[in-house]
């Protein structure tokens, strides 16, 4: 109590517990009222927005947290963790994704189009040695970058770098990419071989796909969501065991594609994610997450799934009705409904062939191109006009083409590769589709590209092939030896003259190197380019023809 009540208390008892019992009354009163209003949330919550109280609107609830206006009582919006609104519905999304983009023209040409501009025929290293940090000459970092990419290629390029033996490492990049755009994600399991008399390197890759990584016992894939509990503390969630404090620790893969029956029996296997003394990987996940304590990814066309779907139905609809616009079918009208001699719609077959079902046809009315059907006594036929296909149908696609598009990063030019504005539009498109290209290529570098390049690179080092003296102490020096920049498709040009001009402009004035120029031109690389040139240069001086130089080619314009 305070001093006032202390003084009340002893000057007049009476008064002071009519006060206090004053004072508990207010504060049970108070208490009922929260209670209350609790509970009215909840029963707001439980039968929907037309049945609560009226309330003070305030900030956001006069918009888009409003519950009361017409738009919104029937907006449902429930959304919960990222295991709830993601894990829970992969499995679907995956199947529905993949059935769009083998068989809806528009998402095939998205999963096309970004694969085709993001990896193309192969994203292949450059090695860029540190060599001040190391403390080497350029010219030896120049020797060493080379002898690199030699010793690369010598496994890159042979299809021996497959735990398959049928794909080089720029294919698989390929399917690997393929597979992160229809699932979501793409899982490669890393091998070593045993040694080969033709193959200095014993590193393998294996791809394995998405639906393969799932929780022990699932049969078909599924996760119901519910966890399973290790006897090392560890959760497996959907194929992905993870510790205590929610870091990845293995994967959980079957022997067989979920759903499929055999002969063979249905295993699974733990993969741990990291060895336990190098801590390289042995298993790399490529996907890209949305939110925090996501472990699965989510496939590419999801956000447009249902969109391409109901328009896929569409034009499938015009596509019929353009069919069937198209047949002319004739209806003639006579006293008994057997053919007339002279009307030959359909060839006849020879008596004796028919077949017993096609004796009970006669009520069957048939259409086609130039059917003819004859119609009995006291029948007709009205004719119906077709306005199909829809004159409308192209600008409604090409609208539907622009919101997909915009939801998938993909311009509609690009999406539908069709540039028919101006330059200055098209090439604005082009740029703002290559930034989610970029983006989208950096993501796959880094999952996967680079870190299998490490890999291979641990293994020439420790077999000797490539000398590189601290490599395996100091993992600054480790670094300073595997970064490498990594090219791949170029953006492309709609004017190829004015954009060459343009990286000439911006090589003279320092705000681009050749280097830079060439992989965003065509791809290329720049010493390889020189190195060519000089040969083709000496071959023509021979020839008696010097080349000219930009000076003299300027001086003639």
């Amino acid at each position: 109590m305070g001093l006032i009540e202390n003084i009340i208390t002893s000057v007049s008892p009476t008064t002071a517990l009519e006060r206090a019992r004053a004072r508990n009354a207010i504060l049970r009163l108070d208490a009922e009222r929260d209670v209350l209003e609790a509970k009215r949330q909840m029963l707001d919550k439980a039968m929907g927005p037309e049945y609560g109280s009226e309330v003070t609107n305030s900030g956001y609830s006069h918009g888009a947290a409003s519950r009361r206006r017409s738009w919104a009582k029937r907006y449902h919006s429930d959304s919960g963790s990222a295991k709830e609104d993601i894990e829970e519905n992969r499995k679907l999304l995956r199947e529905r994704s993949r059935d769009l983009a083998m068989n809806a023209p528009l998402a095939s040409a998205a999963v096309n189009s970004t694969r085709t501009n993001c990896v193309g025929s192969g994203l292949a290293p450059k090695p860029k040695i540190d060599y001040e940090f190391l403390g080497i000459g350029q010219e030896e970092a120049v020797r060493l970058q080379r002898l690199i990419k030699k010793e690369f290629a010598v496994w890159a390029e042979s299809t021996l770098c497959d735990n398959n033996d049928q794909n080089n490492f720029y294919e698989l990049q390929q399917i690997a990419f393929n597979e992160w755009l229809r699932n979501g994600e793409s899982f490669v399991l890393v091998k070593y071989d045993d040694k080969l008399p033709y193959m200095p390197y014993q590193l393998r890759l294996k791809l394995v796909e998405a639906d393969r990584v799932c929780t022990k016992g699932s049969l078909d894939g599924e996760y119901d969501g519910y966890d399973r509990q290790e006897k090392n503390g560890n959760t497996v969630m959907n194929g992905v065991e993870v510790d205590k404090k929610g870091k990845v620790v293995a994967y959980h893969i079957v022997n067989i594609f979920p759903g499929e029956y055999g002969s063979v029996k249905r295993e699974w296997k733990r993969v741990k994610k990291r060895g336990e003394v190098t801590g390289n990987p042995n298993i790399l996940h490529v996907f890209n997450a949305e939110r925090a304590d996501q472990y699965r990814g989510v496939p590419f066309l999801a956000p447009v799934v249902q969109t391409i779907k109901q328009l896929t139905r569409y034009t499938e609809s015009e596509i019929m009705a353009a069919v069937i616009n198209a047949m002319f079918a004739l209806f003639i009208t006579t006293e008994t409904g057997n053919d007339m001699g002279g009307f030959a719609g359909e060839g006849e077959e020879p008596e004796g062939t028919a077949d017993a079902s096609e004796e009970n046809e006669d009520d069957e009315i048939k259409i086609g191109a130039g059917t003819v059907n004859f119609l009995k006594e006291g029948e007709g036929v009205h004719t119906v006009e077709s306005a199909h296909p829809s004159g409308d149908y192209g600008t409604f696609i090409s609208s539907m083409a622009t919101q997909i598009g915009a939801a998938l990063e993909i311009a509609p030019e690009v999406l539908l590769k069709k540039f028919g504005n101006n330059f200055s539009a098209s090439k604005g498109a082009l740029n703002e589709t290559w930034k989610a290209f970029r983006m989208r290529r950096k993501w796959f570098v880094d999952d996967f590209c680079q870190e299998v390049y490490e890999l291979w690179f641990n293994e020439a080092v420790s077999k000797g092939r490539i000398s590189a003296p601290g490599y395996f102490n100091n993992i600054l020096i480790k670094k300073a030896y595997t970064n490498a920049t990594w090219n791949g498709p170029s953006q492309g040009h709609l004017n190829p003259l004015q954009e060459v001009n343009a990286a000439v402009a911006r090589i003279d004035n320092g705000l681009s190197t050749h280097e830079d120029e060439c992989a965003s031109m065509n791809g290329s690389d720049y010493e390889e380019n020189v190195r060519i040139l000089k040969t083709e240069n000496r071959l023509l001086a021979e020839a008696g023809k010097q080349p000219e130089s930009r000076e003299e080619r300027d001086g003639k314009n």
